[in-house]
Formats: C-alpha cells, sequence, structure tokens
C-alpha cells in the first residue's frame, strides 16, 4: 500500500529539493512500483544483448562469411542515402512552409505531413508497382513513345533509398519546422544587420539555431530505417531486420538470429544516445510574428510551389490513388468472408494493445509522478526504449525467455503426459508482451505530458478535502486526463494496425491480420490484392496524423 497522503497546506509548504539535487535511492518504492512496466522492455533487451558474451564460433564463421558483410553494406548505404535524404527534404520543406510566403503554402505546411499515414512496406510495393517494367509508368511509356528504357530500374539501391526518404522525411519535416516557426524573420534580420544575406543567414544562423531539432528528427528518422523489415523486403535489399527474418524461419537458427538482433541492437542503442544528446543540446527560440515571412517573388515562388507539389504527389497523393484504383479492381472478386477475420484480427488485436499499453503508461505516469526520486526517474526512462528497437528485435528477445519458459514447464508436466505442446509459444499473450515493450514510449509520452500539466496545488488541493492518494487518481487526474488517454490509446491503435514483422514472427497459427495480407501479397508480388488491405490502414493512419495537424495548427 502506498504511503498515506501527507495534507500540505500554503501557508506551510513542504520544501522541494531541485531536480539535480536529489539523492539517488539504491531501491525506491518507486522503483519497486515502476519495475514491472520496465522488464517488459528490459528482459527482452538483454536478453538479446546476451547473446554477444556466449558466441558460437560456427555461427559467427558463417555469418562473417555469407551474411554480414552484405548487410553491413547495405545498412551502410540506407543510413547515408536515406539520412541525407531525409535532411534535404525534411529541412528545405521545413524552411519554406514555416518561414517563406509562396502559393499554396497554407496546403502545403499540413499536407506535407501526411505521409505519416502510409507505412513505408506499402508506399514500397506502391512505387514498386508504378515504376517498374510492367507498371503503368512504363507500358504507358512503351505504347505512346516505343521505348522506356531510360527509366532506372527501381529495385535498386537508390530507389529503396528514395522510398525510405518519401516514407520518413516528415520526422525531420515536423521538427525542423517547428524550429524554423519559432526563429521567424527575426533572426535573419539580425543577421542581416551584421552584413550577411538571406542565404549566408540561412546557414550561418537559422540552421544552427534548429540544430538540435533536426539532430532529434534525423536520429528518430534513422532508427525508423534501421527498423524496416517490410520496406526493403519487397526490394530484397537485405538488412539486418530480413536477416534476422531468415535466420529465423528460413534456417530455423533462432541462436543466429539472436546474434543477428545484438549487433542491431548496439547500432540503435548508438543512435539513442545521439537523440538523447541532441534533446540536451542548447536550444534557441525567438518569438515573432507570424505574419513576417520572406515573400517569394517571380520564379522562386513558383520552384517552391512546384517543390511541395512534387514531393506530396510522389509521397502520399499517387500512393493513395494507386492503391484506390488497385482496389476496385480487385474488391469484388478479393473482398470475400476471409477479410472479415483479417479487419476483425487487426481491430481485435490492435484494441486490447492500445487498453493494455495505456493502461500500463498511466501506471507508471502517476508512478514518476508520486515518486520524483532519481532511480523512479530512470527507470521510467528506461521504459520507452523499446520504442527505438526494431520489433525483429524484440521479437527475438521475447520468444527466447518465453521458449525457455515452456521447456520448464514441460519438463514438470513431464509426468503427467505432457510432450511437445506450446504452453505460451505461438498465443496471442507473447504477441502483446512484444507489442506493448515496441509500443509502450507511444502511450506513455502524451499521458505523461498531460500530467505534467495537472499543477502540485490541484492535488494538495484535493488532498486537502479528504481524498486519499488513489481517490486523487479517480477523481483529480483521470478526469484531467481523459484526451490525453485517448490520444495515447489512438496512437497505439494505429500503430499496431500497421505493424508488420512482430505480428509475423510472433502471432499465433492461422492469426494474420491486414498487415500479414499485405506481406503475404507483396511477398508474391500481387500488388493489386496487396492494395485493399493496405488502403484500409492508410485510412486508419491518417486518424493519429490528422489530430497532429489539428495540434500543430493550434500552436501555430
Amino acid at each position: 500500500m502506498p504511503p498515506a497522503p501527507i495534507r500540505i497546506t500554503a501557508s506551510n509548504p513542504a520544501p522541494r529539493a531541485p531536480a539535480g539535487s536529489r539523492p539517488v535511492q539504491w531501491f525506491s518504492r518507486g522503483m519497486l512500483y515502476a519495475l514491472p512496466v520496465v522488464l517488459l522492455t528490459v528482459i527482452p533487451l538483454m536478453v538479446v544483448l546476451a547473446g554477444l558474451f556466449s558466441p558460437q564460433p560456427e555461427i559467427w564463421a558463417h555469418l562473417g562469411e555469407y551474411v554480414l558483410p552484405g548487410v553491413l553494406k547495405n545498412t551502410a548505404i540506407l543510413v547515408l542515402g536515406v539520412g541525407l535524404g531525409v535532411l534535404l527534404l525534411g529541412v528545405s520543406l521545413a524552411w519554406l512552409t514555416a518561414v517563406c510566403d509562396f502559393p499554396g503554402r497554407r496546403v502545403f505546411a499540413w499536407a506535407l505531413m501526411l505521409p505519416l499515414a502510409i507505412p513505408a512496406y506499402v508506399l514500397a510495393f506502391v512505387q514498386v508497382g508504378i515504376f517498374e517494367f510492367t507498371g503503368p509508368l512504363q507500358s504507358w511509356l512503351r505504347a505512346s513513345y516505343g521505348d522506356s528504357r531510360w527509366v532506372p530500374e527501381i529495385r535498386s539501391a537508390w530507389g529503396v533509398v528514395l522510398v525510405l526518404s518519401l516514407a520518413f522525411y516528415p520526422y525531420v519535416y515536423l521538427l525542423a519546422r517547428n524550429a524554423f516557426a519559432t526563429q521567424g524573420m527575426r533572426a535573419i534580420e539580425a543577421a542581416q544587420t551584421l552584413g550577411y544575406t538571406r542565404w549566408q543567414a540561412f546557414w550561418k544562423v537559422a540552421l544552427p539555431m534548429a540544430r538540435p531539432w533536426i539532430a532529434g528528427g534525423l536520429s528518430l528518422a534513422l532508427m525508423e530505417v534501421l527498423a524496416d523489415f517490410g520496406a526493403v523486403s519487397i526490394f530484397n535489399f537485405d538488412t539486418f531486420t530480413t536477416a534476422i527474418y531468415k535466420a529465423w524461419y528460413s534456417l530455423f537458427n533462432l541462436t543466429a538470429a539472436s546474434q543477428l538482433a545484438a549487433l542491431l541492437v548496439l547500432l540503435v542503442l548508438v543512435l539513442v544516445a545521439v537523440e538523447q544528446r541532441s534533446r540536451g543540446a542548447r536550444a534557441y527560440q525567438v518569438k515573432s510574428s507570424h505574419a513576417e515571412r520572406i515573400v517569394l517573388r517571380g520564379r522562386s515562388r513558383w520552384l517552391a510551389s512546384g517543390l511541395c507539389l512534387l514531393v506530396f504527389v510522389l509521397a502520399f497523393a499517387l500512393p493513395v490513388l494507386q492503391l484506390v484504383i488497385w482496389s476496385a479492381r480487385v474488391w469484388a472478386a478479393d473482398f470475400d468472408e476471409r477479410y472479415i477475420g483479417f479487419i476483425g484480427r487487426s481491430l481485435l488485436l490492435a484494441a486490447m494493445a492500445a487498453l493494455l499499453v495505456t493502461t500500463l503508461g498511466l501506471l507508471l505516469a502517476v508512478t514518476r509522478r508520486r515518486y520524483p526520486d532519481a532511480g523512479t526517474q530512470w527507470l521510467a526512462r528506461v521504459a520507452t526504449l523499446g520504442y527505438a528497437v526494431p520489433g525483429t528485435v524484440l521479437s527475438v528477445g521475447v520468444f527466447i525467455p518465453i521458449a525457455w519458459l515452456d521447456n520448464v514447464l514441460l519438463a514438470w508436466l513431464a509426468p503427467l503426459g505432457y510432450h511437445d505442446i506450446a504452453i505460451f509459444k505461438g498465443t496471442v499473450a507473447v504477441l502483446l508482451l512484444a507489442l506493448a515493450a515496441r509500443f509502450f514510449a507511444v502511450a506513455f509520452q502524451p499521458i505523461d505530458s498531460g500530467l505534467q500539466r495537472i499543477s502540485r496545488s490541484q492535488e494538495e488541493a484535493a488532498r486537502s478535502l479528504g481524498l486519499t492518494s488513489r481517490a486523487v487518481i479517480w477523481r483529480l487526474h483521470l478526469p484531467l486526463l481523459k484526451s490525453s488517454l485517448l490520444s495515447a490509446a489512438l496512437l497505439v491503435f494505429v500503430d499496431v494496425m500497421k505493424e508488420m514483422p512482430i505480428t509475423l514472427l510472433t502471432r499465433p497459427f492461422g492469426w494474420d491480420t491486414l498487415a500479414i495480407r499485405v506481406f503475404e501479397m507483396t511477398s508474391e508480388g500481387m500488388w493489386d490484392r496487396a492494395a485493399l488491405p493496405s488502403l484500409i490502414i492508410v485510412l486508419a493512419g491518417l486518424l493519429p496524423v490528422l489530430l497532429l495537424i489539428r495540434q500543430s495548427e493550434n500552436h501555430a
């Protein structure tokens, strides 16, 4: 039981130690309450990393000769190529829509966020279907001009880099646009008084001031690149995620999958450290009037409109239009009772995960609020690391201890005649555990932010009326957190609807969802039959994006 609440009156407030001076406790009551939630993330990571301390020479010899050279090369290409792509697209579009004035700016400011609704694997197969040799573009070119050989091959390194850049540039765009919007024209005008041109002011003043936001967005985009499985598998572009899948499902070698997952975790932890450092970097904000903009003239204004339109068409409008065309073509023949199961299982899984993860997020947020010691705060940060870890890694990290637990229980049950049965393996419970570890941060952040907006004085007033700590949660926190809880549940719901690798690797037999249907159809090159489930996923993905657009407009 938590300790009895201490009533604090306004005339005799209890002194609080500054956050930086709180003593570090080896183990506090808050840490005890937070530990079960934190273990959801820590156990899979520790299981995977433990593979580095028990290497098997024959496995590493095989990986070193046949797997790692290609995987490391392709991963380096993706990280460098997509990193450069999202920087060019995200920063340039953010600068244009935040600081400049040109035709269509108001529409493009929110429309350029819409690609967040399209999963990378959906964008990948649509772009391949459009631009490949048998696709509508090259077919039209051959029919009209007799030749399409000059069109670059989409199934290549540059193709996957382009698609992932279009899929993930919004991470940089959103954060960079916020940075540039807070600077406004004041920073540029201040630089011009020192003799800089506007172009020089951008490079030497505005861009360095926005560097923490840009670095944070870039780190998030690169984490998504390392975690991606669906898009790279469509392009047959082997990376760590596809190598883990092949080692597990094709070679039936869970140990090799664990070794590869451990290496991927090390790469991800480096990016997490960079992202955390970018958050701690000194940030500059200048309050400015949003009416102050650089009015583009002549050719520049139309070039700006053309760039925004081109990115919007390639990243959102054209893929959605193609999905609609393909879906209309196969609707009558493909939509049958199976889709009731696909949709039903997707909705049920997303709803269960949203309820579980939102509840856990609320418990940890309240614990962090009530016990502000350094240990509890540190555990709360550790619990959110799962979102930075690829789904394939979490699948391996969850499956290994579950398989061990199954073996232990079967050893106990052997005298009773139970042999070769799966107790926990291949159940929805395992799937939910992996999803909870992956998406816990998605729910925790909005709930924790909403809780921080509830002042201590409101809690003290509630306690002065005789409410216990539990009653304060039910009668004060929960009513004021309705919007935050709804946002958290919605974000988790949509993320689970789109999620592919965890569901693919840990789902029960026959538990096919919309994302699994997309994977199966794209694996066979049936783009039109993959369009219908993809369109449903995209429509669901628009919900949190529209919520994000509304929030950004409220703060604009």
